[in-house]
């Protein structure tokens, strides 16, 4: 019961913290629609892939252009998400541990690690990709023939959250090396990079690196598992790991945080 509480709490809370970010957003719309039409203008060069996808007829490991599009797409709404919830989150949290104003968001009645990665909330720039990545998966998903069937669709949206999930364990880990490094950009940089080159099915590279994708640095599951489980494509071991992966890198991140507060100059833990 205390835990169902805590979470109609926190989920509240969350809430809050959506609609402020909306109020604060808004005081200023003019940068509000620029934001948009700049990130509108980023995903106009992240569309080029899915042209040259087509002009070329590619196929990847028996993958069709039209089934290529729904990864690509998978890929567009979850950088909408961490656009979204959790970008300017962890870009802030490096500054918290620099500045020492973590020192004020620890006295907070509320979970530390929950407040610095979903205070701020970003409304307009996960628009386009969002709007995007539903077109594409929507058209990719027609050409390929898949039945809209409950069971497609509720997994696909499981597999979404779990993504969602993994997308905030993998992406905030250069930011919490920042209790430790001064600068963290070259790591930042890395994540980013690793995150921008997960657009394709992780079967166009080889095996060694999907493993490492797959079972070490889990981003593949990111964009590739919610596609290759209405494709029918998973396998048995895929669909366990799918389900245990996100339990472990975010027991694996709660971990670091811990570490991470421990070495912070103004913890008392």
């Amino acid at each position: 019961m205390n835990f169902v509480s805590e979470l109609r709490r926190h989920l509240y809370i969350l809430a809050l913290f959506a609609k402020n970010s909306v109020i604060s957003q808004m005081e200023y719309r003019f940068n509000f629609i620029t934001g948009i039409f700049v990130e509108a203008a980023f995903l106009m060069a992240k569309l080029l892939y899915a042209v040259v996808v087509y002009k070329t007829n590619v196929r990847i490991n028996g993958l069709s252009p039209d089934t290529i599009l729904m990864f690509m797409g998978t890929h567009l709404w979850l950088t909408g998400i961490y656009m979204g919830l959790f970008f300017n989150n962890f870009l802030r949290l490096s500054d918290h541990v620099r500045t020492g104003s973590l020192d004020l968001m620890m006295v907070k009645p509320i979970s530390l690690q929950f407040l610095v990665s979903l205070r701020y909330i970003e409304v307009g720039m996960p628009i386009p990709n969002m709007i995007a990545g539903t077109v594409m998966i929507a058209i990719g998903w027609s050409a390929a023939g898949i039945p809209l069937t409950l069971l497609h669709v509720a997994g696909f949206i499981i597999f979404l959250l779990t993504a969602t999930v993994l997308t905030y364990c993998i992406m905030i880990i250069p930011s919490l090396l920042s209790f430790w490094f001064v600068n963290t950009s070259a790591a930042s940089e890395i994540s980013y990079s690793v995150w921008d080159s997960n657009n394709m099915p992780a079967s166009m590279y080889n095996k060694w690196i999907q493993r490492i994708g797959t079972f070490v640095v889990p981003v593949f599951l990111i964009t590739n598992f919610a596609p290759m489980f209405v494709l029918g494509k998973l396998s048995a071991a895929e669909w366990a790991w799918g389900a245990l992966a996100p339990v472990v890198c975010f027991l694996l991140v709660r971990f670091l945080w811990k570490r991470a507060l421990g070495v912070y100059s103004s913890s008392n833990l």
